[in-house]
């Protein structure tokens, strides 16, 4: 493969070019109520090739590796057409390197009969019920190997194992619908999968118990959010603002998001960092071939950098951090977090409780949606705190915010870091799932805007 890319490489004529090839294979099963709804094991190989001259880019994706030289040169012919500039590119190190996975069981060593009596018995454990109508069990596995080269002479093969699962009950009580869920999924191998006989029957008591819950009254509050949430948080409320490709076309965000600027009190620390051993959003080097990093997005209260590819580093004035990142060989590089967490501090979970009389207990996220600095999240359980203690469960909860000013209210932030990975995964410019992990510590947000029915 390398000798096959590097022949490629020598016939172009261009300011800059690129190839990435991906070799792969997964294993997919999905139960819906009682149906086994798929059950199947795959194998792709396909690659990319991006070129730039003049200030234009090429792209061309294809699945015929054999022909590799003439899709070089129908990406060179359409950046030909579209140059008629300059677009530096940020400088990054000359790299050659065989980045091996590791994990303690690699699900390619289970049969596929194994893998689906595990899900199999998970989704029984969920139906148990009958106030449960139905559920949903996703298991899915990947192994992949990713090649990279560009005319500056890098070269580059990373080997990637993903397994994760997804569990989903939902419980209905005449016209009232509730559901809990719980998702887990990284870089750390089959054991992600094992033992979680306990989240199942947790998920189907969590979902008829929510049935009986009492809806939130609207009102302002103070809200801590559980690790989860934080991360949810972190990511979608404040990460996504901090991608440079949407950052520097957009001058009303430019004049917002300034290097230096207090955006929280001293403790607040957001970090955005793809070296994390394990995690799903870990690679060691991103799309581009650029080594990824640990980036203080806020660092102590302020903001001190944001995410780049080598053209938004260059057109930015900035470094490169490593996070251009394609969902597949069929996708271009455009500037994704990869896992984005808030830093701990010294508070316990008890002692923020004990330090709040009167609140709501968030925890995890149903889902949630931003528009610029404004967010709306739902969490997936939540409990009124009465006198510093949990008290009765809470459903239809809607928290919303403008980012800025939540992340000024933040006054406690837990010792409990915690991050998350799971089936799910971001989604930005119709590339969706990318893996990523986010998280985080328990925090405490004063003056919340909670919603309810």
């Amino acid at each position: 493969m390398e000798e096959l890319i590097k022949r490629a490489l020598e016939t172009a004529k261009a300011d800059y070019l690129e190839i990435r090839v991906q070799e792969g294979s997964g294993t997919t099963i999905n139960y819906t109520g009682k149906e086994l709804e798929t059950i199947s094991e795959s194998d792709s190989i396909g690659g990319c090739v991006r070129a730039l001259v003049k200030g234009g880019w090429g792209f061309a994706a294809f699945n015929d590796i054999e022909n590799l030289s003439d899709h070089v040169l129908a990406a060179v012919e359409q950046a030909t057409m579209l140059g008629n500039s300059t677009r530096p590119l940020a400088p990054i190190p000359v790299t050659t390197e065989y980045v091996k996975a590791k994990v303690d069981i690699d699900p390619r060593g289970v049969p596929l009969s194994e893998k689906h009596s595990l899900c199999q018995k998970y989704n029984n454990i969920i139906l148990s019920s009958k106030l449960i109508q139905t559920s949903s069990v996703r298991y899915m596995d990947s192994h992949g190997v990713t090649y990279f080269a560009n005319s500056e002479g890098s070269f580059i093969a990373q080997e990637t194992i993903f397994c994760g699962i997804s569990l989903l009950a939902i419980a209905k009580e005449g016209a009232n619908v509730q559901r809990a869920f719980e998702s887990v999924g990284d870089l750390r191998g089959y054991q992600n999968v094992l033992g979680l006989e306990a989240t199942c029957e947790e998920i189907n008591h969590r979902a008829v118990d929510l049935l009986h819950a009492k809806s939130v009254e609207g009102g302002l509050y103070t809200v801590i959010a559980d690790p989860i949430l934080c991360g949810v948080f972190a990511h979608e409320a404040f990460g996504h603002l901090s991608e440079a490709d949407f950052t520097y076309e957009n001058k009303k965000l430019l004049e917002v998001m300034q290097l230096g600027k207090r955006f929280g009190r001293d403790g607040l620390s957001i970090v955005d960092d793809g070296t994390m051993p394990g995690e799903a959003g870990t690679n060691k080097y991103d799309s581009e071939g650029t080594p990824t990093q640990k980036t203080y997005l806020i660092k102590n209260g302020i903001l001190t950098s944001r995410l780049h590819s080598r053209e938004t580093a260059a057109k930015m004035g900035e470094r490169p951090t490593g996070n251009a990142r394609a969902l597949g060989y069929t996708n271009e590089p455009i500037v994704r977090m990869s896992n984005t967490y808030m830093e701990p501090r010294d508070w316990t979970l008890e002692r923020m409780l004990e330090d709040t009389p009167d609140g709501i207990y968030c925890k995890e996220a149903l889902g949630g949606q931003t528009n610029m600095e404004m967010f709306t999240f739902s969490p997936a359980e939540a409990f009124r705190i009465r006198n510093g203690k949990l008290a009765e469960r809470l459903r239809d909860v809607v928290l919303t915010g403008n980012v800025f000013e939540t992340l000024m209210n933040i006054d406690a932030i837990g010792n409990d870091l915690k991050l998350h990975g799971g089936l799910g995964g971001c989604g930005k410019a119709g590339q969706f799932p990318l893996r990523v992990s986010d998280g985080g510590p328990h925090i405490r947000i004063r003056n919340v805007v909670v919603g309810g029915r």
